[in-house]
Parts: C-alpha cells; sequence; structure tokens
C-alpha cells in the first residue's frame, strides 16, 4: 500500500509539474529596434560641420517590429576624444581641449502607442556663444518591451 501511495504521489507531482509552463501563449519581442541617420535626409551625417546660429533639422529614422515607446537627442562635446561602442565613422579631431561653454543637449521623447515606424525631426539653433569644435550627436529609440539601440555620429560646430 505505501508502494501505490508513493507512486501516486510522485505522479501527482509529476502531473503538476509538468503543466506548469513558463510559456504565457503569447510572443515574446526578442528584437531591438533600429535606428538610421543613412537616408536621404538623415541629419546629421557623420563629419558634418554645423554653424554656431544656423537652425537645423535632426532626422533619423526608426522602426520597431511590434512598437516603438520613445527616442532621444544628446548632443555633447568631444574635446577628450572618447569614442561610443555604437559609433560610425570617426573624423578628423582637432587638438584635444578643455571645455569652457560646450553645447549639451538631452531630451527624450515620447511617441503615442502603437507606432512601428517613424522619422525623428526635431529643430536646433546652434547657438552663438558656445564653444566651437568636436561634438558626438547621439540618437536613442526604445520600444514598448524596453529594447533600445542606439547610434552616435561625430559632428564638428564652428564659426
Amino acid at each position: 500500500m505505501r508502494t501505490i501511495l508513493k507512486h501516486g504521489c510522485f505522479l501527482l507531482f509529476m502531473s503538476l509539474l509538468a503543466s506548469c509552463s513558463s510559456d504565457d501563449g503569447g510572443n515574446k519581442d526578442e528584437e531591438k529596434p533600429t535606428i538610421t541617420i543613412n537616408y536621404n535626409g538623415g541629419v546629421p551625417q557623420g563629419c558634418a560641420q554645423l554653424v554656431k546660429g544656423e537652425t537645423y533639422n535632426f532626422k533619423a529614422k526608426v522602426t520597431d517590429n511590434l512598437a516603438l515607446a520613445s527616442y532621444s537627442l544628446d548632443i555633447h562635446h568631444n574635446f577628450d576624444h572618447h569614442t561610443h561602442d555604437d559609433q560610425g565613422e570617426q573624423c578628423d579631431l582637432e587638438e584635444v581641449k578643455q571645455v569652457v561653454n560646450p553645447l549639451i543637449f538631452m531630451e527624450n521623447y515620447t511617441l503615442e502607442s502603437g507606432l512601428t515606424s517613424y522619422e525623428i525631426n526635431i529643430s536646433i539653433t546652434i547657438p552663438d556663444d558656445i564653444d566651437i569644435g568636436d561634438y558626438h550627436c547621439a540618437y536613442s529609440v526604445t520600444d514598448a518591451t524596453g529594447w533600445q539601440s542606439r547610434t552616435s555620429i561625430d559632428i564638428k560646430i564652428i564659426e
């Protein structure tokens, strides 16, 4: 009788274990969103020279297989010649120099729910009173499940 009870409990336990699953039956998002400036109209292209006092529309295309959530634009100095792991073309850099009054632009934007493609278009006027020299322009995009992609471009701000 004990053997039957042991085997019965074991079979019941195994049945319960087999019926449990971590699969909720839904599709799992395993794809990062994409971001590109490499198209006709993407701004800025690598090694672009932006003039102080001028206004530019910073443009990039972002896509996702399910849904986009947000994006950001970050423009910061590269006077110390740092790099980013996702950086494409590298340009000729000026001498390393001290920061006095650099341009720093960091903004995050939320997208309406359900979009799978979007063109970022942010108008920025380059201030007249900032340091000229080497800068990075970094775009980032996040999808609805939290995957993120980014790209960084070397640019120069000139007089």
